[in-house]
């Protein structure tokens, strides 16, 4: 699940979400936070969940488990619920917030069934996304046209026994080592990148993510016409297309005379934001 899909924000504070069962899931935990602002809101959900017994809400069929992203970066089992018993929840939580994140929930809640719809949508709302944080617009087209060919990769590698989250994150090391001299996780070090939720791609510069699609596109080629079959196959088949990328790379360098691994980052674009953001509430008071 991509992060700017899976985390929504309502009024400054992030609410986690997943898709399951054809549907969006929230997190319990998260929006009674959001809602009473409770320094404690496990401790607030376990008596609400309590009064909501009392009041004929039958708790253990209408809240699940489900492993979403913790603040660690780990996957942790989560009470969450859909947004019809979401709604229900919420009418139990005495807090002037109630009727705007109702609406806000409403449409947060329908916007995966549109993106299925028309996934012109999906791609318009991560370029808004992006324009709101501040990138330059070239630097955009080429994230979303990134976006594209990993799309393809990944759905190449579904049909082919490659099994989500941790495989699908070997082969892509595989392709960046080869790309760019680098594994995943170092590179991230290399660009200051701390948080789990810092994606790699979106600190990446122009040539970094042109370097990637190449090396992405190339592999799903070379899987394409290898018939690359499970895990080991299809690592070849990223590794030589990681190659032919690293190979552009250093042609490009020796040319230019130019390093395109770069540390640079777009961590600044946060902290913009933050101080815009700090500016606007004091002009406010």
């Amino acid at each position: 699940m991509d992060p700017k899909k899976a985390l929504v924000v309502f009024q400054g504070k992030q609410i986690r979400r997943t898709w399951f069962n054809d549907e969006w899931w929230f997190s319990v935990i998260d929006i009674v936070e959001a809602l009473t602002e409770s320094q404690r809101p496990r401790k607030y959900w376990n008596d609400l969940k309590t009064k909501l017994l009392g009041e004929g809400f039958e708790v253990s069929e209408k809240i699940g488990q489900l492993k979403i992203q913790a603040e660690d970066g780990k996957l942790r089992a989560t009470d969450c619920a859909t947004t019809k018993n979401m709604f229900r929840i919420i009418q139990s939580i005495p807090s002037p917030k109630a009727e705007p994140f109702k609406q806000w929930l409403a449409q947060v809640g329908y916007e995966r069934v549109e993106e299925i719809q028309n996934p012109e949508i999906a791609q318009d709302r991560v370029k808004q996304y992006y324009e709101m944080k501040g990138y330059p617009k070239e630097w955009i087209e080429k994230r979303l046209r990134g976006i594209a060919i990993r799309q393809n990769l990944t759905e190449e590698w579904g049909n082919r026994a490659i099994e989500k989250d941790l495989e699908y994150a070997i082969l892509t090391n595989e392709i960046t080592k080869a790309t760019f001299g680098k594994t995943v996780k170092e590179y991230r070090e290399f660009k200051s990148l701390g948080k789990p939720n810092q994606n790699l791609r979106d600190h990446m510069t122009d040539w970094e993510l042109i370097l990637t699609m190449i090396g992405e596109k190339a592999t799903t080629d070379i899987t394409i016409t290898k018939d690359s079959e499970g895990l080991e196959e299809c690592k070849e088949s990223a590794a030589e297309g990681g190659t032919i990328a690293g190979n552009t790379r250093k042609e490009i360098e020796e040319k230019t005379g130019k390093n395109l691994v770069s540390d640079e980052n777009y961590l600044q674009l946060d902290k913009t934001k933050k101080l815009k953001k700090g500016a606007d509430e004091s002009q406010k008071n």
